[in-house]
């Protein structure tokens, strides 16, 4: 399966941020750590920036895990259904989880209204949370639209997880 040119940029492009993203924790890591021990003196508010950049890298990547088609998956089913119903299978699966998604999206939204109506802001740093939880619900959300499109999208002959279920 080759992917369209708009589709590889958009994957270097999101590589490129997570490793970025990764990069700024690590050295948030680092410098907390070598603050916290060596100088008694930590990193103001590097909790805080660790968990709202890894709020944002795992929401962020649910979209592109599922386009992929890399989610953890469990095959013992599969050997026991024939093609047709390994299909059937499939096709179940991205219904059953884009509903799930996007009842998580909404769900997630009603939080982040409430979120926002309060004006809550992280402890140290005063870094509102409500875009964050926002955030959270437009993933949510992509990722149900990624599993609608893979539903009604043709299950690739090879080269794909989904594909290598089929064989």
């Amino acid at each position: 399966m080759t992917l369209a040119k708009w589709e590889r940029r958009a994957d270097a492009a999101l590589g490129i941020a997570s490793a970025a993203l990764l990069v700024t924790l690590m050295m948030i890591t680092v410098a907390d750590v070598v603050l916290r021990y060596l100088f008694a003196a930590p990193l103001r508010g590097a909790f805080e920036l660790t968990e709202v950049m890894l709020l944002v890298l795992i929401f962020a990547g649910l979209p592109l895990v599922s386009r992929a088609d890399e989610h953890v998956t469990m095959d013992f089913v599969d050997r026991i259904l024939p093609a047709g119903g390994r299909r059937a299978a499939i096709r179940i699966v991205h219904a059953f989880t884009a509903a799930a998604m996007g009842l998580l999206a909404w769900a997630v939204w009603l939080k982040a209204d409430k979120i926002a109506a309060y004006a809550d802001t992280t402890e140290t740093l005063k870094i509102a949370v409500a875009p964050f939880v926002y955030f959270m619900a437009v993933m949510c959300a992509a990722t149900g639209a990624v599993h609608v499109w893979k539903l009604f999208a043709p299950i690739p002959a090879s080269g794909s997880p989904a594909a290598k279920v089929l064989q």
